[in-house]
């Protein structure tokens, strides 16, 4: 084959060899784009992933935070309710310790009058009971001893001086309207004698021996003990029982002095 026909024949196929290694240059160069862009999607998705955890992480954050300004809210609210309920307890308290400290102001004042007002019926009563019926005097005496001993007390209060001062003067008034006998001692003829008394009211303060022997009442005129006929004998007897609950109650004539009357 000569050099002509060489040249003719082989050039085509170079021809072909060079194109199918363009061919294949080309599709290398492709598949590293390819594979460059897919890297650069993978990471864009991958940062896009990590961005959406972190915007996720922040608004949990987000969340979590007004929740908890919520609450806070809330418990400030509670307590300005409380302080001022609290605020309204104590301007209350101010106002009401002003008052106790004008009531004690005021009540220091009633004191000072109603003391001597109470010592003033305690000496009244007493000279009361000296100028009458003569009964259970004892007791009565005590009594006003008892008072006279409260009124220096500073640990009774007034309110409890003014009711045992009350106390005994609707005793007093009591005693003038009802009747009892009790045992005592009186001295007849010089001798201490054990009696019997019988009070009726504040009309009559009789005795009888327990023989029943002598009977006897207070003259309220005289001032001073008077023995009674024997006509007396048995309506006192009467009486005493009638006091002890020993006997119906009936019609007594009793030795009652009349009230003088003046004359016109």
């Amino acid at each position: 084959m000569s050099y002509s026909a060489f040249r003719t024949g082989y050039a085509p196929r170079l021809a072909v060899i060079a194109c199918g290694l363009c061919l294949v240059a080309g599709t290398a160069a492709g598949d590293q784009r390819v594979n460059e862009m897919l890297a650069l999607q993978q990471s864009a998705t991958a940062d896009d992933r990590q961005a959406q955890a972190e915007v996720d992480a922040l608004a949990d954050e987000t969340q979590e935070a007004v929740s908890e300004y919520r609450v806070r809210l809330q418990e400030l609210d509670r307590i300005r309710r409380y302080n001022d309920n609290l605020q309204r307890t104590i301007d209350d308290q101010e106002r009401e310790k002003a008052s106790l400290n004008r009531q004690i102001n005021e009540f220091g004042d009633l004191e000072q009058g109603i003391v001597p007002l109470l010592m003033d019926m305690i000496e009244d009563l007493d000279r009361f009971i000296s100028l009458d019926v003569p009964f259970l005097p004892e007791v009565r005496s005590s009594m006003l001893t008892q008072m006279r001993d409260v009124m220096d007390r500073s640990d009774v209060s007034i309110a409890e001086k003014y009711r045992r001062v009350m106390g005994a003067y609707q005793m007093e008034a009591a005693l003038g309207r009802n009747m009892e006998s009790y045992p005592g001692e009186l001295e007849i003829g010089g001798v201490n004698r054990q009696v019997e008394f019988l009070r009726v009211g504040r009309v009559l303060l009789a005795y009888q021996t327990p023989d029943r022997e002598e009977t006897g009442y207070w003259d309220t005129r005289t001032q001073e003990w008077r023995p009674l006929d024997d006509s007396y004998r048995s309506p006192i007897t009467t009486g005493i029982r009638m006091a002890r609950r020993l006997a119906p109650p009936d019609i007594l004539t009793l030795p009652i002095a009349a009230p003088e009357g003046g004359g016109s």
